[in-house]
């Protein structure tokens, strides 16, 4: 079994079928998605709907969520409240409701799932060191978990204390947990443009994260075809 683990699409159609088809050339039998699959990029219905027709377990992003929602966003940055507003009116009521339905945290076979934090997933919290990681271990019943939401790959690891992993590629080690982010694959924020997912290998007890080339300037075209704000398009390139 071979488990493509993958999240913070944010409407980014071109980066999505590039996973896609390189989790399948990669072997993997199995899907599951942290969330954010809408929001910022111009393709949220499209990209919603594939991952549908997965027929996956998906948790909910704090981008999903407000999709959904007629609340004011005054308390998001002005990027995020503007592609919002806009991803709102391009989602069918079907979509939305498929959407507010998704649970924040999910097990998965002998693995968990969550977009954010464990101790405190409705909060949308950020897990961006080892501190941060510590309270979610707190949460954790399983070896392994996979979360996204900064849009940076992470390997934390615990047994005696908790350290942030140099290597992106790891061997799981018997007696210790895991707390991975799996990257972005629509909007990655660590330097990097590529879309990044994770692969877990069950038999060989691994887990990859990789990094793609994708049709960048046609994303980017699309966004200002869309007339949404131009530095959407502008920071994919910047991988930030």
């Amino acid at each position: 079994m071979r488990y493509a683990i993958f999240g913070d699409i944010h409407a980014n159609w071109e980066a999505l079928m590039t996973v896609m088809g390189d989790s399948q050339e990669q072997g993997c039998t199995h899907y599951v998605c942290v969330g954010d699959i809408v929001g910022y990029n111009a393709d949220p219905g499209e990209c919603l709907d594939y991952v549908r027709s997965l027929n996956c377990p998906v948790v909910k992003g704090n981008h999903d969520e407000e999709a959904t929602q007629e609340r004011t966003l005054d308390e998001l940055n002005p990027l995020a409240e503007s592609a919002l507003l806009w991803t709102r009116q391009k989602l069918t009521e079907d979509q939305k409701q498929w959407l507010r339905e998704l649970k924040l945290v999910r097990q998965v076979r002998d693995f968990t799932i969550v977009h954010a934090t464990l101790d405190s997933p409705g909060s949308w919290a950020y897990v961006a060191n080892r501190f941060d990681a510590m309270a979610s271990f707190s949460y954790q019943f399983t070896q392994l978990c996979f979360y996204g939401h900064t849009h940076a790959p992470r390997i934390y690891e615990k047994d005696d204390t908790v350290r942030c992993l140099r290597d992106t590629d790891t061997t799981l080690r018997r007696g210790v947990k895991y707390f991975i982010n799996v990257g972005s694959v629509g909007q990655p924020r660590d330097g990097d443009w590529r879309a990044s997912y994770a692969i877990y290998d069950v038999e060989k007890q691994t887990v990859n994260i990789r990094r793609l080339e994708y049709d960048l300037r046609t994303t980017q075209q699309k966004i200002r075809d869309a007339g949404l704000p131009t530095i959407l398009a502008e920071r994919l390139a910047l991988g930030r």
